[in-house]
């Protein structure tokens, strides 16, 4: 299977092979007026063709409906057989929102699981207001599955590609202690811009799909993952 993103990961390794692209999230950036944006989504060109796109969050910049509209509209019109998306701490107007008439093989996860030709994704959010280990953060990923393939989340886990350098972690140390525990063969996620890449720890492969570094400039491509 193919799969593309922050069209974000995999676990059969018997025929027939898995390929996971990542696109990952953070495809934003403001322009240079002040309350006008510009999203990167439209600007990504050529995307490499996998059998799955997973997006991590952050769509969009202000966080309002008719930026989310115009993402869905683009997912939507991608070639890729199957389209996972998950909201981001950008993407507030999906703060308790209800996604209804989407396609058959596109997916909006909040807090949801969702199997693919034997596969198990779980998708976990980032809202604003989620802060490093309080109760609702606690709360928040205490819904993960126990047994999961694919952990799709805004945020990383402490510690795994969450700094740019500065000596500063952003990463959730709730969601890392249930990543030890759920240990999923992949988990993809962004948030932290400038941290692309991918580690593998714990006998999971972790991918920071982010393509914009911190000044929100395009500069990583998405990751093809095998599986």
């Amino acid at each position: 299977m193919h799969i593309s993103e922050r069209i974000e990961n995999y676990l059969l390794f018997h025929p027939p092979r898995y390929y996971y692209a990542e696109l990952v999230k953070q495809i934003h950036r403001q322009s240079d007026e002040a309350e006008s944006e510009q999203i990167w989504h439209r600007e990504l060109a050529d995307l490499p063709y996998a059998d799955l796109l997973v997006h991590s969050g952050d769509f969009t910049l202000a966080g309002n409906e008719s930026e989310a509209v115009d993402f869905i509209q683009w997912l939507c019109d991608l070639p890729h057989p199957h389209k996972i998306f998950i909201a981001g701490n950008h993407d507030s107007c999906l703060l308790n929102a209800t996604l209804d008439g989407l396609p058959d093989n596109v997916h909006y996860l909040c807090n949801d699981a969702l199997s693919i030709d034997g596969i198990s994704f779980y998708g976990a959010p980032m809202f604003v207001g989620m802060q490093n280990g309080d109760l609702a953060e606690i709360e928040h990923y205490a819904q993960i599955l126990d047994r999961v393939d694919v952990l799709i989340s805004h945020r990383p886990p402490l510690g795994i590609l969450d700094s740019v350098g500065n000596g500063v972690r952003y990463g959730s140390t709730t969601l890392l202690e249930k990543v030890k525990l759920v240990k999923p063969k992949l988990h993809l996620f962004g948030h932290v811009h400038g941290a692309y890449g991918k580690q593998e720890w714990n006998g999971t492969l972790f991918c920071n799909s982010g393509v914009t570094d911190w000044r929100y400039n395009l500069i990583f491509s998405p990751q093809m993952l095998e599986v």
